[in-house]
């Protein structure tokens, strides 16, 4: 659960907490076929020229999204990660809630910089398989143990209930 006055770079900090990623790479957000993504980092970037609109300058409920509304955030171009997110439900918010929250997921996410949707399938196969020829090298990378069914639900909303406590202090968008 996210609040319509968010805006989308703040729900790509809110994605990136809750996947466990460190925000490493470019992003992107599509929506009703307009990119919108991050400033340039620095001067050297402007030399690219985009018609991309920045993503700290538009909120969640200025976009005309909907019940159903379906758009796109892609993260780390290189590795490809594409997310279709749906737009569940829009209801006020409850007074006493704290938000983001996180209600439901399944799964672990996949580590940052493991190689997209296919480097992330080979990593899991070569975990899982002790006589695989990358998996003492794979757990050595990943700190030794990781479980691709686990997920902590409280774990994530603690994660970003301490995300909100930084935003709040000026440390978010």
């Amino acid at each position: 659960m996210v609040p319509s006055q968010f805006t989308l770079y703040k729900l790509h900090l809110i994605i990136q907490e809750a996947f466990g990623w460190s925000n490493y790479h470019l992003h992107l957000f599509e929506v009703n076929g307009v990119n919108y993504t991050q400033a340039a980092p620095d001067e050297d970037w402007e030399e690219f020229e985009s018609d991309d609109l920045d993503d700290k300058k538009f909120r969640l409920g200025d976009l005309g999204l909907s019940e159903k509304s379906r758009f796109l955030y892609t993260y780390d171009f290189g590795d490809g990660w594409d997310h279709e997110i749906l737009v569940e439900k829009i209801v006020p918010p409850q007074e006493g809630t704290r938000y983001p929250m996180c209600l439901a997921g399944s799964r672990a996410c996949p580590p940052e910089d493991c190689g997209g949707p296919y480097g992330y399938q080979d990593f899991v196969k070569a975990i899982l398989n002790p006589r695989h020829k990358r998996h003492k090298e794979l757990l050595e990378w990943i700190g030794g143990t990781f479980d691709p069914e686990a997920f902590d639900l409280d774990d994530i909303n603690r994660g970003l209930i301490q995300f909100s406590k930084q935003a709040s202090q000026g440390h978010g968008d």
